[in-house]
Order: structure tokens, then sequence, then C-alpha cells
């Protein structure tokens, strides 16, 4: 599957369901706006995470009483219908990615398809970290594991307990070492990381929105997507996700 073709079956399944549930026939239109960083994962003990950062913004769609998220580094102020985001060009424009994503998770939430679309705050992060290592010790045993995407809390409870390395495309942070392991570029050390050296990959699903998702679907091993933006995605491609303490 290249990122064209995901894109394409994301917006042909919006489609399916804005048919299905008759949603072009309700006057509701759609709302997306940038969170602040407090909004979005409220006042967390780590001071790390990219969204503190500044390098993404957690954008939240709202259709109807339904909210969905997605991490984007190409944040839309947007208001519209349904039809008005079948008509974005998610295969050639970033921000349109973000949007077509948070607005697939809103209306599967309000369809009924999917739950925990909303990320989780506070403490919560830590308890999320705490309750992916037991996963992954239950399901896994204790597996090389290569984090996509630096989550500063999952680093530093994973690289406890297994092997780990971590890559992303933050210049921020590539070449940092943080909980001990230095992060790496998320393409140059695609190949070792993952192909050759992993024995499980825990994948940020916020992937959706910088077209690099695909590079971790069908790759010969096992792939955990974990976070709030891949939650339409998932169930849509029958992908294994983890997200326990969303709401």
């Amino acid at each position: 599957m290249t990122a064209q073709e995901l894109y394409r079956r994301l917006k042909q399944e919006l489609e399916r369901i804005v048919r299905l549930h008759h949603l072009n026939e309700s006057p509701i239109m759609l709302k997306s706006r940038g969170l602040s960083p407090e909004e979005a994962i409220g006042n967390t003990r780590r001071k790390d995470y990219p969204i503190l950062a500044g390098k993404e913004i957690m954008l939240q769609a709202q259709f109807g009483s339904a909210l969905g998220q997605a991490f984007t580094d190409a944040p839309s102020d947007f208001c519209g219908t349904l039809d008005d985001v079948l008509a974005l060009d998610p295969e050639n424009d970033p921000h349109s990615r973000g949007l077509l994503v948070a607005t697939l998770n809103a209306v599967m939430r309000h369809t009924g398809d999917i739950d925990h679309t909303v990320h989780c705050r506070n403490d919560d992060l830590e308890l999320c970290a705490e309750a992916c290592a037991a996963h992954i010790r239950e399901h896994f045993g204790a597996p090389r594991i290569t984090l996509i995407g630096y989550q500063p809390a999952l680093t530093a409870r994973l690289s406890r307990e297994f092997p780990l390395r971590v890559l992303d495309m933050n210049p921020r942070f590539v070449g940092d070492v943080k909980s001990g392991v230095t992060i790496e570029h998320g393409e140059t050390g695609y190949r070792s990381a993952v192909l050759e050296w992993s024995e499980l990959v825990l994948c940020t699903g916020s992937t959706l929105c910088n077209g690099t998702f695909v590079n971790f679907v069908g790759i010969g091993r096992p792939v955990i997507f974990f976070g709030i933006s891949g939650a339409a995605a998932a169930r849509i491609l029958h992908l294994p996700r983890f997200c326990p303490k969303s709401s």
C-alpha cells in the first residue's frame, strides 16, 4: 500500500459512512481547531512531549457531540461540511491529512464504530506507559522494541525493561539521549531499527499525518499502533491499536 492508496482508502471509507448513515442530509457542521498543549494533554510531569516543544499540534474535530483528534505538524482551523472534507486533497496536502484523520475519528465516534478518540491527560500518560509495558510483557515476552515517535513516558518506562530503540523525525530530538536511549532519525534509522533489529514495533498513529504510516504496515513483524490519531484507520485496516487511557 502506498501513501496515496492509504488516503484514498480513508476517504472512501468516510464516503461510505456518510452514505450509510445519511450524514450528508444532516445540517451538522464539522468544526476543527488546534488545541493548546494544556487543552490537549493537561499538566504533565514530563516537559519534553513534542506538543510542548511546539513541533506538533493536536487538531480536534467535532461532529455533533463526538470529538476526534489527531496530532499533526500542519494544523488547520476549519468549519464546513463533510462534503467539504471529502473535497480535500490529503494525497498532496499535509494540512488536508490532519483534517481527514481528525474528521474520520470524530465521525466514526459519532456512529459508534470506534471509541477512545480523545487523548489522555495529566498523570494518565504515565499510567498509559505502565499499561503498555504490561501489555507487551503479557503478549510478547521480552522483545526488542522499536518505538516510532518519541514519547517521553513510553521511552522512560519501556527502556527500563526492554531493549529499545526510538525513531523520530523532529530534528530537535534526533541525537539526544533520552532515558539512556539515543533518538535516531526516522528515515536514516528505519531499515536498521525497524526491518533488521526490531522484534516488535510500537508506532504512533500520528504517522498518518506525516505520510509515513504505510512504512509500518505489513512489514513482517508485529506492529502496535498507539495514540488517538490512528483510531479510525486502525479499525478500517484491521490493525492492532493500544490506547488504554484515552476517552
